[in-house]
């Protein structure tokens, strides 16, 4: 058994110091496998897969959008602002041009208070910064020189005072048009955030749709397949999809499962008519054998290979057994001693249970009977001890997280350690079976197939001693 990482000490219920069972190493590695079983730490559905990776992609075609209509705003915005410039420009330098005296000095005056904007004499030694550094104000000076002539010269800060400098000549002298800074700034060419955040939602409600529409076949073929995989073959799915590749899984798959389903039909009813063909001879000759048979012994031997051929019958039958089972609370305790008490030869087996009163498992009592049935059966014929010839078998358990691991031990010669992985192969026999083989080789195979049906496992290795098969149990607490 496998399972996580160290816990604490086995809880009550643990056998006494006469088993050699390594019961903390039975735990950490009933962890080890649970852990396993979980898979990766990290892990998403499908759909919250595809709808991530959508997501991210509408977001990011959304803010590619974006940056290029922000960028081709401030293009458009910055060439009309320039063209506005170069207008006002054009204005006071006509302005100027008509006026002379006191009326310049008033107009001078009246354009610096109402519109913000200085006429002065350029310096060859002024000090000035471009107004070129971003998209805006590039577009902004390329509309202002294609009005006021490619000698135009524009900046941002002339001798550290800042605005937006227009550089021109003016009856052969050189002059900066001086223009307030805050005027000629762009505005926010993005929308507001409540459009980007109504944006943001439309896009992840069309992705979530999308997303389920997308993966909708797959889910369901994922859930048909659940049900496939516990016996149950009715399966529905759509064959009239719109998409030719769904369309074609689904109608294979449904055409897979009534297969199957007539294939369990068959095999139910072929399992039913051998049970009946085989038992009714079977007991013809049990008739016949105590009414034709005077000797004895003879009579006493043909009703024990009667008695074998029936066992091989129900072997069979448990092992091919349909799939229907029903979970529920089971009280192991009582399983396991109500079984005990059917081999009643003392001289050939005998089964110590050491298990509380009231242990509760997930299964079906029918089931777990038919485990611990063959469990003792199998001690009982290939369990035997050397010195005694009697089977002795010890039954304990200990609980690990969420589950509780029964434990059959008993203490003949066990089993050669590369042949323990196929002891729950239908038919196979070790060593000490061959020479005895009374069964169909079955028996393992039925325990194991018996516990996969109730979600249980099954592990068998040698004791810790080298005398005795250990055979390990693992169960789902109630």
């Amino acid at each position: 058994m496998t399972a996580p990482t160290a816990r604490p000490a086995p809880t009550a219920g643990t056998p006494g110091h006469n088993d050699n069972t390594d019961w903390s190493a039975l735990v950490v590695e009933d962890e080890k496998r649970k852990r396993r079983q979980r898979g990766p730490v990290l892990s998403v559905n499908l759909f919250w897969r595809s709808f991530m990776l959508v997501s991210g992609l509408m977001v990011a075609a959304v803010l590619a959008w974006s940056l290029l209509l922000d960028h081709r705003q401030e293009l458009v915005l910055g060439a009309h602002a320039g063209r506005q410039m170069a207008g006002v420009v054009s204005v006071t330098v006509l302005g100027v041009q008509q006026s002379e005296g006191q009326r310049r000095n008033a107009l001078l005056q009246q354009a610096a208070s109402k519109e913000g904007l200085q006429l002065l004499r350029r310096e060859p030694g002024d000090n000035w910064r471009t107004l070129e550094t971003d998209t805006f104000h590039s577009a902004f000076s390329q509309a202002v020189r294609e009005r006021l002539g490619p000698g135009t010269l524009l900046a941002r800060s002339v001798n550290d005072a800042e605005g937006v400098w227009v550089g021109f000549e003016l009856d052969g002298n050189l002059y900066w048009l001086k223009a307030d800074a805050a005027r000629w700034q762009p505005g926010s060419t993005l929308p507001d955030w409540w459009w980007m955040a109504l944006l943001a939602m439309l896009c992840f409600v069309i992705t979530a749709i999308f997303v389920r529409l997308i993966n909708g076949p797959l889910k369901q073929l994922s859930f048909a397949a659940s049900r496939l995989s516990e016996g149950e073959f009715d399966s529905n799915l759509d064959e009239s999809n719109i998409t030719a590749e769904v369309r074609m899984v689904n109608k294979g798959f449904n055409r897979m499962a009534r297969e199957l389903a007539k294939v369990e039909e068959e095999r139910a009813v072929m399992l039913a008519g051998i049970s009946h063909d085989l038992r009714t001879p079977l007991a013809r000759l049990r008739l016949e054998a105590e009414i034709s048979v005077s000797d004895e012994e003879a009579r006493r031997n043909m009703a024990n290979d009667i008695d074998q051929l029936d066992a091989i019958i129900d072997k069979f039958m448990d092992y091919a057994r349909p799939e229907g089972t029903r979970i529920v609370p089971v009280n192991i305790t009582q399983v396991v001693e109500r079984e005990a008490s059917l081999f009643r030869d003392k001289n050939q087996i005998r089964i110590h249970p050491r298990l509380p009163p009231n242990l509760m498992v997930q299964g079906d009592d029918t089931e777990l009977g038919r485990v611990f049935s063959n469990l003792f059966e199998n001690a009982r014929r290939y369990g035997r001890s050397i010195d005694t010839g009697v089977a002795r078998v010890k039954v304990s358990h200990v609980q690990t997280g969420d589950a509780i691991i029964i434990t059959v031990r008993d203490y003949g010669q066990g089993v050669a350690p590369e042949k323990l992985a196929h002891l729950t192969t239908p038919f196979f026999r070790g060593d000490a079976a061959r020479t005895a083989a009374t069964g169909a080789g079955l028996g393992l195979a039925v325990v194991k197939k018996a516990l996969q049906r109730i979600g249980g496992a099954l592990e068998l290795n040698n004791a810790t001693e080298k005398t005795g098969l250990v055979a390990h149990i693992r169960l789902k607490k109630a």
